[in-house]
Protein backbone atom coordinates (compact mmCIF):
# COMPACT_ATOMS: atom_id res chain seq x y z
CA UNK A 1 0.00 0.00 0.00
CA UNK A 2 1.29 3.46 -0.88
CA UNK A 3 1.37 5.94 1.98
CA UNK A 4 -0.42 9.14 0.97
CA UNK A 5 1.42 11.84 2.91
CA UNK A 6 -0.49 14.52 1.03
CA UNK A 7 -3.68 13.36 2.77
CA UNK A 8 -2.24 13.54 6.29
CA UNK A 9 -2.65 17.31 6.56
CA UNK A 10 -6.39 16.84 6.09
CA UNK A 11 -6.70 14.28 8.90
CA UNK A 12 -8.76 15.63 11.80
CA UNK A 13 -8.92 14.75 15.49
CA UNK A 14 -12.36 13.27 14.86
CA UNK A 15 -10.94 10.91 12.22
CA UNK A 16 -8.34 9.64 14.66
CA UNK A 17 -10.83 9.33 17.52
CA UNK A 18 -13.18 7.27 15.33
CA UNK A 19 -10.47 4.71 14.65
CA UNK A 20 -9.30 4.64 18.27
CA UNK A 21 -12.82 3.98 19.52
CA UNK A 22 -13.36 1.27 16.91
CA UNK A 23 -10.25 -0.60 18.11
CA UNK A 24 -10.62 0.13 21.82
CA UNK A 25 -12.45 -3.13 22.72
CA UNK A 26 -9.42 -5.12 21.49
CA UNK A 27 -7.08 -3.62 24.13
CA UNK A 28 -6.65 -5.75 27.24
CA UNK A 29 -5.05 -4.29 30.34
CA UNK A 30 -2.49 -6.36 32.22
CA UNK A 31 -3.27 -7.05 35.88
CA UNK A 32 -0.75 -4.42 37.01
CA UNK A 33 -1.95 -1.73 34.58
CA UNK A 34 -2.19 0.92 37.30
CA UNK A 35 1.51 0.50 38.09
CA UNK A 36 2.97 -0.45 34.71
CA UNK A 37 0.66 1.26 32.24
CA UNK A 38 1.07 -1.76 29.97
CA UNK A 39 -1.57 -3.67 28.09
CA UNK A 40 -1.89 -5.78 24.98
CA UNK A 41 -3.87 -5.83 21.78
CA UNK A 42 -5.85 -8.98 21.06
CA UNK A 43 -5.97 -10.38 17.55
CA UNK A 44 -8.70 -9.11 15.27
CA UNK A 45 -11.34 -11.42 13.91
CA UNK A 46 -12.03 -11.72 10.20
CA UNK A 47 -15.14 -9.57 10.69
CA UNK A 48 -13.14 -6.90 12.53
CA UNK A 49 -10.56 -6.86 9.72
CA UNK A 50 -13.31 -6.39 7.15
CA UNK A 51 -14.77 -3.51 9.18
CA UNK A 52 -11.29 -2.01 9.49
CA UNK A 53 -10.87 -2.16 5.71
CA UNK A 54 -14.25 -0.46 5.20
CA UNK A 55 -13.37 2.31 7.68
CA UNK A 56 -9.98 2.78 6.04
CA UNK A 57 -11.48 3.03 2.56
CA UNK A 58 -14.12 5.49 3.77
CA UNK A 59 -11.46 7.60 5.51
CA UNK A 60 -9.32 7.75 2.38
CA UNK A 61 -12.32 8.88 0.34
CA UNK A 62 -13.14 11.60 2.91
CA UNK A 63 -9.53 12.79 2.90
CA UNK A 64 -9.43 12.87 -0.90
CA UNK A 65 -12.61 14.95 -0.91
CA UNK A 66 -11.10 17.38 1.65
CA UNK A 67 -7.92 17.60 -0.42
CA UNK A 68 -9.92 18.39 -3.54
CA UNK A 69 -12.00 21.00 -1.69
CA UNK A 70 -8.90 22.67 -0.25
CA UNK A 71 -7.36 22.73 -3.73
CA UNK A 72 -10.45 24.50 -5.04
CA UNK A 73 -10.27 26.95 -2.12
CA UNK A 74 -6.58 27.62 -2.88
CA UNK A 75 -7.38 28.25 -6.55
CA UNK A 76 -10.14 30.68 -5.58
CA UNK A 77 -7.79 32.56 -3.23
CA UNK A 78 -5.10 32.85 -5.90
CA UNK A 79 -7.54 34.06 -8.54
CA UNK A 80 -8.84 36.76 -6.18
CA UNK A 81 -5.41 38.05 -5.20
CA UNK A 82 -4.26 41.19 -7.03
CA UNK A 83 -1.58 40.63 -9.64
CA UNK A 84 1.47 42.78 -9.62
Amino acid sequence: MKLRLDLLEHLTDEDILEEVLANNPRYKAEPLLSRTGVGSLSSATTEQRAQEEERSTALIERLKKRLQQSGQDDKAKHSLSPKQ
